[in-house]
């Protein structure tokens, strides 16, 4: 039995991008008498086209932007719970903070979080619920940990036969695919699944794949409905108006980020602490240079790495947009380090998703080399997800 569809959309003007949340002619029809839950937080908005004196939307009307809660109760739909993801509901707490549950304060909705110890919904808390709505930005990278929340509620939706649909979005990533193919040994909430460091797909083709992969428990798969993106295809720039997660704050963080992550598996700060967070790196034990920076506390860093500690290393905030996993300046910060036995951290392997790729850097294994190591599991992959892409 198929168990999901793809809503399409036609007489779209515009040339504009809209994203599956922006494109609520398509959704709004089936949540109509509905009780519903949505995972979303501060990146779930609307555009919408207000509708013009004669009844019908205007191209000269400016849109209005609308959370994707606000909007979804001023068109009657009938919302019984928030799950929100990996930095709440507001998008302001620490990455890999405990986020309690609690009451959305305009709404009065309550709010469940999943992240720490109640990563999937219970039973109880999807009690009543019909149909859940997706609405999430990701980045594309296979460590950033919306697909990771995505994963666990296409299972809890199976499992209590809840349909789901997904808002689809824009990768901001596009479709650069690369780096190591995760190693099922190797699964953790920061990479559930046998894919590559960056999997260039949107959240909704994503979805499709975990359902048609069959990757969540007992092969279940759920009834899944994808919202596409109009005016879209995945050779497009797209910018973010509204930044992810507290510490991907532009367009050149989240270009980085993929590659930069890597450093959190290392004794080396991501300039968390500081306004460049992903767009410098740098640690006490780098070679002193022209470039500093020294983190603090702020938003989304209430205690960052190194403190109050002078940092040296490299400042990459205005370095060219990359379109591929960089291992230069990993390889660069291993080969300057002082003390190499401190370099790596055990979290480094869960982010590469294999042992592989510690081991070829410590071994002085040129890039060139390593890269030709993926090259094999990289073809397997695409070949895998070509099945799943909409644009």
């Amino acid at each position: 039995m198929k168990t999901d569809r793809l809503i399409k959309t036609t007489g779209v003007s515009k040339n504009t991008i809209k994203t599956g949340a922006d494109n609520y002619t398509a959704y709004l029809p089936l949540l109509k008498n509905k009780k519903i839950g949505i995972v979303t937080h501060q990146t779930g908005i609307v555009n919408y086209l207000a509708i013009n004196a004669g009844g019908k939307h205007s191209e000269a009307i400016k849109p209005k932007t609308l959370s994707i809660v606000d909007f979804l109760l001023e068109k009657d739909i009938t919302i019984k719970t928030i799950f929100a993801p990996e930095h709440g509901f507001r998008g302001t707490a620490d990455a890999g903070e405990h986020v309690v549950d609690g009451k959305d304060s305009k709404t009065g909705l309550p709010i469940i979080s999943l992240y720490g110890d109640n990563k999937k919904p219970k039973p109880e808390q999807l009690a009543g619920i019909d149909t859940m709505v997706f609405d999430l930005q990701d980045v594309g990278a296979r460590f950033y940990t919306y697909i990771s929340s995505l994963h666990y509620i296409m299972e809890a939706c199976a499992e209590n036969n809840i349909q789901l649909l997904i808002l689809d979005r824009p990768n901001p990533n596009g479709n650069i695919t690369d780096g190591p193919v995760l190693e099922a040994a190797f699964t953790s909430f920061v990479g559930m699944h046998t894919i590559p460091s960056l999997h260039g797909m949107t959240i909704g083709e994503y979805g499709k794949m975990i359902n048609g992969e069959k990757w969540l428990k007992n092969g279940v798969q759920c009834k899944l409905t994808v919202i596409p993106c109009l005016n879209y295809n995945r050779k497009m720039d797209y910018s973010l108006l509204i930044k992810p997660s507290p510490n991907l704050p532009n367009d050149q963080a989240v270009n980085l980020y993929a590659s930069l992550c890597l450093f959190e598996g290392t004794n080396v700060s991501v300039g968390r602490g500081t306004d460049k967070q992903f767009q410098i790196y740098g640690s006490p034990y780098l070679p002193k240079s022209d470039f500093s920076f020294i983190p603090k506390p702020n938003l989304g860093a209430q205690n960052p790495v190194y403190n109050g500690v002078i940092c040296y290393g490299e400042d990459l905030s205005t370095h060219p947009r990359v379109n591929q996993l960089e291992l230069k300046w990993l390889i660069k910060a291993y080969n300057t380090t002082s003390d190499k036995s401190k370099f790596f951290n055990a979290f480094f392997t869960k982010l590469a998703g294999t042992k592989k790729l510690q081991r070829q850097i410590e071994n002085g294994i040129p890039e060139k080399e390593i890269r030709e190591s993926w090259k094999r599991g990289l073809q397997t992959f695409k070949k895998m997800r070509a099945k799943y892409l909409l644009y």
